[in-house]
């Protein structure tokens, strides 16, 4: 990302309605797999930017220790302050981890940045998770809504619910749940980034007192919506919930 947005992102991502609500349904939907995940172990926030879901992936009752990896160096100095946890710098292309090292994963909005080759970071997150370890991921929906916050923030590109099943079922992930989010707000999203886009392109930003409690409100209804199980027919973002197959050697 351009240097101005790590600055804005450490700044609001414990109160902006975004990043609020992009980490309760990362957590939601890491809380509803973690009964899957059959040998506790350590947690991996794989692009963990400015720490905040790092700091609380680290407060999860039970989800054990949780470390963040990041190729920018001033984010990862934000991350290791904020979170209290080791970061490490790094790619996801090229985790530098030894293979079966984490219980769990995060990967938040990252598969979709220009540096990134999402094949091959899926393939090392295939690698360096456990056998029946549980990856989560954030992307950005619909190629169509590139705008010019993508620029600012280095996506190169964005996806349809096709393609991240195609994607994680080629890195050896063949079963996933994969649900659109932010429903609720979409029109007010492809107008914002199409019609009505900020001077610098950037989206990151607070929005007075009863806007982020009404935004904030619209993706709590959306996640309980979810959490019963129903899949959103469209949305600015994908989910995506995979395990890694096989049974941990502890288990066997």
């Amino acid at each position: 990302m351009e240097p101005i947005e790590y600055e804005r992102m450490h700044a609001v991502e414990d109160r902006m309605w975004w990043f609020r609500g992009l980490h309760a349904n990362a957590l939601a939907a890491y809380r509803a797999a973690r009964g899957q995940i059959k040998r506790p172990g350590l947690t991996l926030d794989a692009g963990c930017g400015t720490g905040g879901l790092l700091t609380r992936v680290a407060a999860q009752d039970g989800a054990g220790a949780a470390i963040g990896l990041d190729v920018d160096p001033r984010a990862a100095m934000f991350a290791r302050r904020k979170s209290g946890c080791a970061v490490t710098l790094g790619s996801v292309n090229a985790l530098p981890f030894r293979e079966n090292s984490f219980a769990a994963m995060f990967s938040m909005d990252v598969l979709c940045h220009r540096a990134v080759d999402p094949a091959a970071a899926l393939r090392e997150a295939e690698r360096c998770l456990a056998p029946g370890g549980v990856l989560i991921l954030n992307l950005p929906a619909y190629p169509w809504l590139l705008s010019a916050h993508d620029v600012q923030v280095h996506n190169a590109r964005r996806f349809t619910r096709p393609q991240v099943r195609a994607m994680l079922h080629a890195a050896g992930f063949p079963e996933a749940r994969i649900g659109y989010w932010n429903m609720g707000l979409f029109p007010l999203m492809v107008l914002r980034r199409k019609l009505l886009p900020s001077d610098d392109g950037s989206d990151v930003q607070l929005y007075p007192a009863p806007v982020e409690a009404l935004f904030r409100a619209v993706l709590a209804i959306e996640r309980w919506v979810m959490g019963l199980g129903i899949n959103l027919p469209f949305g600015g973002s994908l989910l995506a919930v995979a395990v890694k197959p096989g049974t941990p050697q502890s288990a066997q």
